[in-house]
């Protein structure tokens, strides 16, 4: 029997994918295989020798140790696509909230309590404060052409919008689902200068940590309107401070507010909303149970950011599945120890992903423990896994 740890509060739909017949699952579970968590930070954290993969219910993984946990033979999940709806659904309303002031003008009208027969007269004379433009015919530029990139590109074209998208590393299969419509960019600054609104979609790494700085606003036109629903982090808080305050940003909408923007005028912020739907929770965890099934029944590996994803088939008799280092050599090592123990390898898939590897072989046999100590002797060998 599989243990899978949760460390945050989940939607029950695990129950039918990691049944009680096969997997132990809750808050208080130790010497666990397997972590389900939300937005709990790992960092730090004491991890047991048994834990073999980690899923992140959700895109981002900065509160996972995700590349340390490579050298512990720790997989790493995350759930692309699950929340994307949820998330495209919000940055529309952020388009629309960045044209009319419309939290302004609902805070105005409340206080207009207690006038009594004066509200119609009062609201009549007041609302030309709160006006400002459509969406249609306007501008959108798409920063990251990922799943929620590219249905917020799609749907600001069902709205009417010209859509720009920038995304150096887009996928076939985004590219396949993206309206032709959309006129796709390969100089961000291309992008900056001719949109009326700039919307983030992509993750947060050290790489893109501040990467939207003096220099992209610099570029967009005066005026223009940004739209963080990816995370906080990747816009530059003093790039982004002089922007407000030159006037050179007419709003800012962004999840993820902090003391520095709270209170100004031009800043809509709200409360981190991104993936807080039961339908988001319900998917994010059905597609993390999914990938910890898979992954401990049968050592296949998707959407994992920090090992290489690895499809296999279902059927085996005994599977050696080996995390290692990307290093010369290693498969040579690991088939002359399974061959020196007599097992005949009838199949074998090996994939890599910048400094992790991972090599899995079907045998002839049922094996034992032995081949794994002598395997995770070897050079560059992090974990063993015995399958079937």
């Amino acid at each position: 029997m599989f243990k899978v740890k949760t460390l945050n509060s989940i939607a029950p739909v695990w129950q039918g994918i990691l049944n009680k017949d096969n997997y132990e699952v809750g808050a208080d579970v130790s010497s666990e295989d397997a972590v389900i968590v939300r937005s709990a930070d790992m960092h730090g954290m004491e991890l047991p020798r048994s834990l073999k993969c980690i899923a992140r219910a959700g895109a981002g993984t900065n509160n996972i140790p995700s590349a340390e946990l490579v050298e512990k033979g720790v997989v790493v999940f995350n759930t692309p696509g699950a929340n994307s709806n949820a998330v495209k659904e919000l940055t529309v309303a952020g388009l629309l909230l960045a044209c009319r002031d419309l939290s302004g003008g609902m805070s105005w009208a409340q206080s207009l309590q207690g006038q009594g027969d004066q509200v119609p007269k009062l609201v009549e004379k007041g609302k030309s404060r709160f006006t400002g433009p459509e969406l249609q015919g306007k501008t959108l530029g798409v920063i990251g052409l990922g799943v929620i990139g590219v249905q917020v590109a799609n749907t600001a074209v069902s709205l009417g919008m010209k859509v720009l998208g920038y995304d150096p590393y887009i996928s076939v299969e985004n590219a396949w689902h993206m309206s032709r419509s959309v006129t796709h960019v390969t100089d961000e600054k291309e992008l900056l200068t001719a949109s009326d609104f700039v919307t983030i979609h992509i993750p947060l790494t050290d790489k893109t940590r501040s990467s939207f700085g003096a220099g992209e606003f610099a570029a967009m036109k005066q005026g223009a309107a940004l739209l963080n629903f990816a995370r906080g982090e990747i816009v530059d808080a003093e790039a982004l401070d002089e922007a407000l305050s030159s006037g050179k940003l007419r709003r800012y909408v962004t999840d993820f507010p902090n003391e520095n923007l709270l209170g100004r005028e031009q800043v809509i912020a709200l409360p981190h909303l991104g993936a807080s739907t039961p339908e988001s929770e319900n998917n994010c965890v059905d597609m993390a149970a999914r990938e910890i099934d898979s992954y401990l029944r049968t050592g296949a590996i998707s959407h994992s950011v920090n090992y290489p994803d690895c499809a296999l088939p279902a059927s085996f008799i005994c599977r050696v599945a080996v995390l290692h280092a990307n290093i010369p050599n290693t498969i040579n090592r690991i088939t002359a120890v399974i061959s020196g123990k007599g097992f005949n390898i009838e199949s074998m898939v090996n994939a890599s992903r910048g400094p992790a590897a991972y090599t899995v072989l079907d045998v002839d046999a049922p094996a034992d423990e032995s081949i794994v100590s002598e395997i995770e002797s070897q050079e560059g060998v992090y974990r063993v896994r015995l399958i079937g």
